[in-house]
């Protein structure tokens, strides 16, 4: 959000604001991995950890930015992209998106059988001959170039990338290589569901973001039930 804000407050126009979006989204997730980096690379706790502490700094000059912008002008066109929305995006949006998303996908999805090697351990995986760290690097930059690109046309949608891959999970079994493309579809089917929803709702159209979240936050409920009674029985 904040690369966008950054391009709404500089008046940068809408490709301006694109290419500052998808260059901030990368900009903190290379900020999360280095400060995790500093102290222990392979350790899980750590990437979360340097990923809240890359979230608090640039939300930090989100508010900044927030602050800064015209009240009239530019604060509710910041306010209507952190929500997240897919009205202005076009055909062109899609044809420049589509290609590298898609390969981003297939990638993830090749290394399904590597990711189901590292998931039982980093030994585990080095004994079958998975290279783990750069296999791990590699995912998450990967990943990482996928959710800004995504962030950059659409707006900041969450509780998608957070909700979806547990349900396809219970559909598809621990499998990486199913549940990678499988979670693709089922996202893409849900945010398209939300977006007719947001459209037809009221009379003015409501932000995809809003429903997404309040429909996302049930079902994620409902999910982790289901996940806890597999793991109970």
């Amino acid at each position: 959000g904040f690369g966008a804000a950054l391009g709404i407050v500089a008046g940068a126009g809408p490709a301006g604001i694109h290419v500052l979006s998808f260059l901030g989204g990368v900009l903190a997730v290379a900020a999360g991995a280095g400060i995790a980096r500093l102290f222990d690379v392979r350790s899980m706790l750590m990437l979360v950890f340097g990923g809240l502490l890359s979230t608090a700094f640039f939300t930090a000059l989100l508010s900044a930015l927030k602050y800064v912008a015209d009240p009239d002008r530019q604060l509710p066109d910041i306010v209507f992209w952190l929500l997240g929305s897919l009205t202005q995006v076009g055909w062109r949006d899609l044809m420049v998106a589509a290609p590298p998303v898609l390969g981003g996908i297939a990638v993830l999805t090749a290394c399904g059988r590597m990711l189901d090697a590292l998931a039982m351990g980093d030994d585990e995986a080095r004994t079958l001959g998975v290279p783990v760290g750069l296999l791990r690097h590699g995912v998450i930059a990967v990943a990482s170039m996928l959710a800004a690109l995504t962030v950059s046309v659409a707006g900041m949608i969450g509780w998608i990338g957070l909700m979806v891959p547990h349900a396809a999970r219970l559909l598809a079994g621990p499998r990486n290589g199913l549940v990678l493309p499988l979670s693709a579809c089922l996202g893409g089917a849900f945010l398209l569901l939300c977006d007719d929803l947001a459209r037809v709702l009221t009379e003015q159209e409501v932000p995809v973001g809003l429903i997404v979240d309040l429909l996302s936050v049930c079902l994620f409920v409902g999910v982790l039930r289901l996940v806890r009674r597999g793991w109970a029985e």
